[in-house]
């Protein structure tokens, strides 16, 4: 007998209609090395920087802190932002410039301070944005203060703050002296550990301006210079763009070989290349439908196009927001096709797409350095209401807990092969729409076991019994095993389905709160387990339901 059969099934009549449908096999192979397994997942961003200090925003910072081996980057809007630092959706703001009456500019830290001190306590690190224009430098400062919510025309938020600099040496002056005084507050050691950018989607409704990509180029320019003026070892990049055109390709060009409009000198400092990709929900007959191809082969098309620049070669690169859509505080009441957020679809989307970002960048010869989960919290808002969020309320929702996986994984990705009904070049043409669902897994190594994430996910948001998975893992290095196995499905690692059973209570009690609070925690399927080794492989044999995501954990 070559393997220990290990049965790790789940009760229930709908695993027992299907317990006859042939188990789907996967392979781990742990000689054949394919990477690192780079925390490119421990990224997240949000449009409302002021959530970062209140109450919700810095238990949910400080859980995301916990579930990394390494420190997570936080990138965040309105850094620069005028205002008094009340949160909104889609708003924020620092007041961190304004001038006196004769034109003197007058800076305040407080604001902008309190957000990064709540990151550096948590040993986190800024992807500091340089965004957007504070009201006394716009070139267009009124009406300055926008007040969208759901259901409004997204451009209604783009009022003053989007406009370029009336002064650039006013507003390279204002980039310096923040660049300069975190140095001062945080330590040298400290900054050099970020990452700075300028704005955010330049190309699309975000910068306003006759011709953007002249004036962005000018922007960047000015900022860049500020900011290795205060910090020359200081790290800068972008140019964060929500599509993959000619601006883009015109923004490396401009970087590399033309004249910098603030020095003179040919080109400008760039340290890292940023864009952005997403995908496209839709409702088809009243069910939602994911679009992982549009959010993938974005990913594809932006690795190509950095690629094709050998002076770019090894370059980092951030997907500086890497979702499911485009608008995170659009809430399910007024976009349906959002409905997906708050069950295990998110779930299984996020662990599947994060595999094949890894395969991209492998396949595309590139460095990858992070992806933005452009997803945060809101505060104040009801129970479950289908933001593109963390938590609700301060309760983990269940697509967390994919970070929690993610996060015990370390060392070596390995080979993950056998009976795949989706590669990474099908989902990027088709998406997964046909019969068969998208049953995969990443695996990776370390010097204490092996770690492997299994899904079964589907584009359309349907949840069944799924199917039975066979996972055999070869070429391990002991004799004998622990394993621990974690689920997020219908009834493990999932706050929405017990607030549904509570009757989707919107003033729930304490009780119900600590009973949530518990629920969204990561769980395991079973007890630990001690397993037997046989010529180096194990076979462990799962019931893993369609939107389900396993992650296997064998301690040598």
């Amino acid at each position: 007998m070559k393997s220990i059969i290990l049965s790790c099934c789940l009760l229930g009549a709908s695993v027992t209609a299907h317990s006859q449908a042939p188990a789907v096999a996967l392979q781990v192979d742990l000689a054949r090395e394919k990477g690192d397994m780079k925390p490119i997942w421990a990224w997240f961003g949000y449009d409302e920087p002021n959530y970062t200090t209140m109450k919700d925003g810095k238990k949910l910072l400080s859980e995301i802190a916990a579930l990394s081996p390494v420190p997570v980057y936080v990138r965040a809007h309105n850094l620069m932002t005028s205002g008094d630092g009340t949160a909104a959706l889609k708003w924020g703001s620092t007041d961190m410039y304004k001038e006196d009456k004769d034109g003197k500019p007058i800076y305040n830290w407080t604001i902008i301070d309190k957000i990064f001190d709540t990151y550096v306590e948590r040993k986190m690190k800024p992807l500091a944005q340089i965004g957007f224009m504070p009201e006394a430098l716009s070139v267009v400062p009124q009406p300055y203060r926008h007040n969208w919510e759901p259901g409004k025309k997204y451009k209604d938020i783009m009022t003053g703050w989007a406009h370029p600099p009336k002064d650039y040496d006013k507003w390279a002056e204002l980039i310096y002296q923040w660049v300069k005084h975190s140095v001062d507050r945080y330590g040298q050691a400290e900054v050099e550990s970020w990452y700075w950018e300028l704005w955010n989607e330049p190309d699309g409704a975000y910068l306003k301006a006759a011709d953007t990509e002249r004036e962005y180029f000018k922007m960047y320019d000015y900022a860049a210079d500020a900011v290795k003026r205060a910090l020359p070892t200081a790290r800068m990049g972008g140019p964060h763009t929500a599509s993959l055109g000619k601006f883009f390709d015109h923004f490396l060009k401009h970087a590399l070989y033309e004249t910098n409009m603030a020095t003179g000198k040919t080109g400008a400092p760039l340290d890292f290349v940023a864009f952005h990709a997403k995908g496209s929900p839709r409702l088809v007959n009243g069910v939602v439908q994911m679009g992982i191809m549009a959010h993938l082969s974005k990913i594809d098309r932006g690795f190509s196009m950095i690629a094709a620049y050998p002076e770019l070669k090894n370059i980092p690169i951030i997907i500086g927001e890497s979702d499911p859509e485009g608008c995170a505080a659009c809430g399910m009441q007024t976009n349906p096709e959002n409905a997906y957020r708050n069950g295990t679809l998110y779930s299984s989307y996020t662990a599947a797409s994060i595999a094949r970002e890894y395969e991209i960048a492998d396949q595309r010869g590139v460095n990858l350095l992070g992806a933005v989960n452009w997803s945060f919290e809101f505060e104040d808002q009801p129970w479950f209401a289908g933001f593109r969020d963390l938590a609700t309320n301060g309760v983990d929702k269940p697509v967390l807990n994919v970070f929690r996986m993610l996060g015990m994984m370390s060392g070596q990705r390995v080979e993950v092969s056998g009976d795949i009904a989706y590669d990474t070049a099908a989902v990027i043409k088709t998406g997964v729409r046909a019969e068969r669902t998208d049953i995969n897994a990443l695996a990776a190594k370390d010097k204490q076991g092996v770690s492997i994430l299994v899904w079964n996910y589907h584009d359309t948001d349907i949840i069944d019994a799924g199917s039975p998975v066979a996972l055999t893992i070869k070429g391990i290095p002991a004799d004998k095993l622990t394993m621990h196995h974690y689920r997020i499905d219908e009834t493990h690692s999932n706050s929405y389905a017990v607030w549904k059973k509570m009757g989707s209570p919107q003033n729930p009690s304490t009780a119900q709160i600590a009973e949530l609070e518990t629920a969204g925690q990561l769980t395991e399927l079973e007890a630990p387990k001690y397993l037997q080794v046989h010529e180096q492989q194990v076979t462990l044999h799962m019931q893993l339901p369609r939107q389900a995501v396993s992650l296997v954990r064998l301690s040598y």
